[in-house]
């Protein structure tokens, strides 16, 4: 008999940002498939009969192929299982859900998809970012940090307005921020890294558009982590207490350099 898969969105990593449904689904599962930004802490507990398969990629290093990972996935529906696909922040939020779907389809084994908490709103929230603000910006765009954007993507972005959410983006800030600049965004525009969304070390870097880059190398930024591009930056309440030091040790590095 023919078991089932069940994809689920698993928010920024925290377990209390699970919905109800995924939930249930990882206690009814007998096999979870996890990735790295996956809520792993609770995994024992929340899927306490299920196989526990670590299959998570790290920035450049896939330990199991994405080719893999659904052959797993099939392999053990087709035997009878029901399979649990926990991912980090919303399956369909640049996190392959709709391959995995379609590889499902494609064998005959039925697939669900349970909605995650995106980490490109949360995040931010969690450092008293809001994307939108009544009389501010009506709108943000959500993109792809993992590979440099091109010049009409930067130039689009710049003509847009709104606040701008790169996830995946830390190795190429120094690209978006040159990209940005060129397409005409202001120097002046805000910009906030923050790593780690959610976790006990989370920690948030504040800096205008023109110093962002020098700004995050001062403070050693790292991945995971959500770029904020936007005046709504200017909002946050609950910024990390070491942003201001760090932005007028960047102003300093700045004044020196040729």
């Amino acid at each position: 008999m023919t078991g089932r898969v069940t994809l689920v969105g698993g928010g920024p990593g925290d377990p209390e940002l699970l919905t109800l449904r995924a939930v249930r689904a990882l206690g009814e599962a007998d096999v979870v498939l996890y990735d790295r930004l996956a809520p792993r802490s609770e995994l024992e507990r929340l899927a306490p009969n299920a196989l526990l398969v670590d299959v998570g990629k790290r920035p450049g290093h896939h330990a199991v192929p994405q080719g893999r990972i659904e052959e797993l996935m099939v392999d053990h529906a087709l035997r009878g299982a029901h399979v649990v696909r926990l991912k980090g922040g919303d399956p369909y939020v640049f996190g392959r859900g709709s391959e995995e779907v379609l590889a499902c389809r494609r064998a005959g084994v039925p697939v669900e998809v349970v909605p995650g908490v995106s980490s490109a709103i949360a995040v931010p929230a969690s450092a008293g970012i809001p994307l939108t603000h009544r009389g501010l910006t009506h709108l943000f765009t959500v993109v792809s940090g993992h590979a440099p954007l091109t010049d009409d993507e930067h130039r689009h972005l710049a003509g847009l307005g709104g606040t701008i959410v790169v996830l995946m983006g830390v190795n190429t800030l120094p690209q978006l921020a040159a990209g940005l600049l060129r397409s005409g965004l202001s120097a002046t525009t805000p910009v906030a890294v923050v790593e780690r969304g959610f976790s006990t070390d989370q920690r948030t870097t504040v800096a205008e558009l023109g110093d962002i880059v020098i700004a995050a190398g001062v403070a050693g930024v790292s991945s995971p982590a959500v770029i904020v591009v936007g005046e709504v930056v200017r909002l946050a309440q609950d910024g990390d207490a070491d942003a201001v030091a760090t932005l007028e040790q960047a102003g300093t590095l700045a004044g020196e350099s040729p």
